[in-house]
């Protein structure tokens, strides 16, 4: 009898925790209610924000390595597309980055759509923007995620591909980049 009650009491604390664990992640990234589709769901959550972390520690370094307040040397735009892969056994994904003092944009291909994420400082109106690129280039929005702390955001879009769409992952990439650049006022000339 006793093995029958600690049987029951391990599911109802496995069960109990997978419900916190449902609550705790975003629900974009648990595709079905199985227990392991909410755990799967929730390493992709974790190991979103654990990016997120590295990079603002990245920018946390190279802000206290810098002199002064105004930007590093580097140049304004670097367009690095490179093929990444997140397990052996899918298929590879074909992806862009376009970095900036202003803002990170990575873009990924994934079966049909796409994967864009942006990190930069808050910028009132800055999701609108992004969104206009996007419609803009017959990209249709199937999820947004917004993350945020302190005053550094992440937002996080899957896009469908729509048949109109002509752009490569490193245009959309270098289209959005340029949407946070024209925030600030920077010359076309160095866009």
């Amino acid at each position: 009898m006793s093995h029958i009650a600690v049987e029951r009491n391990r599911r109802r604390q496995m069960n109990e925790h997978l419900k916190v664990l449902r609550t705790l992640t975003p629900s974009f990234y648990i595709k079905r209610g199985d227990q392991a589709s909410i755990i799967g769901g929730a390493i992709e959550f974790i190991k979103e924000l654990q990016q997120v972390l590295h990079s603002l520690e990245a920018k946390k370094k190279r802000k206290s390595l810098s002199p002064s307040p105004t930007p590093s040397p580097r140049p304004l735009l670097q367009l690095t597309p490179s093929p990444t892969s997140s397990s052996p056994d899918t298929v590879k994904e074909l992806g862009a980055c376009c970095n900036s003092p202003v803002a990170d944009v990575e873009a990924k291909l994934s079966g049909s759509n796409v994967l864009l994420r942006t990190l930069s400082k808050r910028i009132p109106g800055q999701v609108v923007k992004i969104i206009t690129v996007l419609e803009r280039q017959a990209f249709e929005i199937l999820h947004l995620n917004i993350s945020s702390m302190e005053d550094t955001v992440l937002y996080s879009f899957v896009i469908k591909i729509g048949l109109e769409c002509q752009l490569s992952v490193e245009e959309l990439a270098l289209e959005v980049q340029r949407s946070f650049c024209e925030e600030i006022g920077v010359p076309k000339k160095l866009r």
